[in-house]
């Protein structure tokens, strides 16, 4: 189906690498694209960007992405920006420190402190990062947080706007009662006035202002709706809305994000429940095994060629615990593990082939793990994130789950937030009927059973060392155990 008119919705996604933004029509007729790159600083565990750039790379993508279609009216945009990245602000809303991104690591002794005072937060999330901030700027007065977003919001409205939820979950805001836990944080002695005002995705927070509309082409005038995290933009991109579906997002490292009609709890605080506009809620988690790991052992690798190479040896002879830096987040919290290969593999091949199906196993762990939280799992499964590009990888993590896959045709987060900007502008009466009307399948990758058996007890081998190590709490490894002749979508 072509684009026969009518309003196009912005999508724009602040990444890690670069900042991407697409033209979606509400069919899903990708319209413009355009892409800028990002530097970062990275010092052991310091890792640090401009929020100036951001708004540079903004510009520059955004007139990219408008620049054949000055003739397409554009109903909405939203905006994403990677989980936990925060920076600190004047009153103006200027930013008046650097943008600490999502996996810098210097805020580990005041995420203990937090703990302490009974909030459950993982190190790299944006509640520690403004406390180790505000400590750094001296609890000066007048300091204001902001999330990556925020900083271009700003920019795009020309004055203050309220941060989304999605981004506020990781700096301890409660999306349960839609409110900053004031006695929760009290012990942390926060500034006054550091919090910003939060409003639901969706929400319409403001317009493009006529000096943005300047810088970016974006026509002045132009409705700005709340966004959320990168993550739960890549969930609205594969059309994984509704209860029971659940979006694999493989990149560097491997999210799992689903929806549910209530939270799925975790007392561990590994699995986490963002608020979705319509008030039911996305669960999910992070781990930090991922495609990453493959860059890693080989770096100057053809994957399409190491794939093939891999046929041959499906189970591998070794055992692979894929972990892209140390420490792990999900399915288990465990600070101290580390990435691991038992056995001599017998080529590169082999090794290549162990950690691919590492990553599969850790997956169905995921899962599993999930399950045992009761989540709801018998709904659509859908891969995205860059390693979606391999169709090998597709059907060996397909047959190692034993349960179908979608892969769409388009799984970039700037989708997502054009479908967020749809329905936040009234287009659709529900985000999942914005995401399904934009969201096209590619793909329909089905397991092949006498596979899935094979690679059954290379996964509860796994299971059992995680345990042993003292990583994998032993009553998710049992469930897991248990689990093993049925495939991960049964309840």
């Amino acid at each position: 189906m072509g684009y026969e008119g009518g309003d196009a919705w912005l999508g724009i996604d602040l990444g890690t690498q670069s900042v991407r933004v697409l033209l979606v029509a509400g069919d899903g007729t990708l319209l413009g694209s355009g892409s800028a790159p990002l530097t970062g600083r990275r010092e052991g565990v310091r890792h640090e960007q401009d929020p100036g750039e951001w708004w540079q790379a903004v510009c520059a993508a955004s007139r990219a992405a408008l620049g054949a279609r000055s003739g397409v009216r554009i109903g909405a945009l939203a905006v994403c920006g990677t989980s936990g990245t925060v920076l600190l602000t004047d009153g103006s809303g200027r930013p008046v420190s650097p943008g600490l991104m999502y996996d810098d690591g210097r805020a580990a002794e005041e995420a203990g402190r937090a703990r302490e005072a009974g909030l459950l937060v993982q190190n790299g999330w944006g509640l520690p990062k403004a406390l180790w901030l505000v400590r750094e700027h001296g609890g000066a007065r007048g300091l204001r947080l902001a999330h990556q977003p925020d900083a271009i919001v700003h920019r795009l409205t020309g004055g203050p706007a309220p941060t989304d939820s999605s981004h506020a979950l990781k700096t301890g805001y409660d999306v349960e009662r839609d409110a900053w836990p004031r006695d929760a944080l009290s012990p942390l002695d926060l500034p006054d006035g550091l919090l910003p005002d939060v409003v639901r995705p969706g929400s319409r927070i403001g317009e493009v202002c006529a000096a943005a509309a300047e810088a970016t082409g974006i026509p002045a005038g132009t409705p700005v709706i709340a966004g959320m995290t990168d993550g739960c933009a890549a969930q609205i991109a594969s059309g994984a809305l509704r209860e029971g579906s659940w979006n694999s997002v493989l990149g560097t490292t491997l999210v799992l994000k689903g929806a549910a009609s209530k939270p799925v709890r975790d007392a561990t605080g590994v699995v986490y429940n963002h608020r979705a506009p319509d008030g039911s809620w996305l669960p999910g988690g992070a781990s930090s095994v991922g495609a990453g790991a493959l860059t890693a052992y080989f770096p100057d690798a053809t994957p399409a060629v190491m794939d093939s190479a891999a046929v041959a040896f499906e189970p591998a002879s070794v055992l692979a615990y894929p972990l892209v830096s140390p420490g792990e987040r999900f399915p288990f919290l465990a600070p101290d593990a580390t990435a691991f290969v038992l056995g001599t593999p017998a080529s590169d091949a082999d090794l290549w082939a162990a950690l691919l199906q590492g990553v599969g196993y850790t997956e169905r762990l995921c899962l599993d793990s999930l399950h045992a939280l009761g989540a709801p799992m018998d709904g659509t499964l859908t891969f995205t994130g860059g390693a979606a590009r391999s169709a090998y990888w597709n059907r060996l993590r397909a047959d190692i789950l034993g349960r179908p896959a979608r892969v769409p045709e388009q799984t970039e987060p700037a989708l997502g937030m054009a479908a967020l900007a749809a329905f936040g502008a009234g287009a659709t009466a529900t985000l999942a009927d914005a995401a399904e009307r934009m969201v096209r399948i590619r793909t329909l990758v089905e397991p092949r059973p006498a596979r899935t058996a094979l690679f059954a007890e290379p996964y509860a081998r796994l299971v059992d060392e995680l345990e042993r190590r003292g990583w994998l709490p032993a009553a998710v490894a049992a469930h897991a155990r248990a689990r093993l002749d049925l495939d991960t979508a049964q309840s």
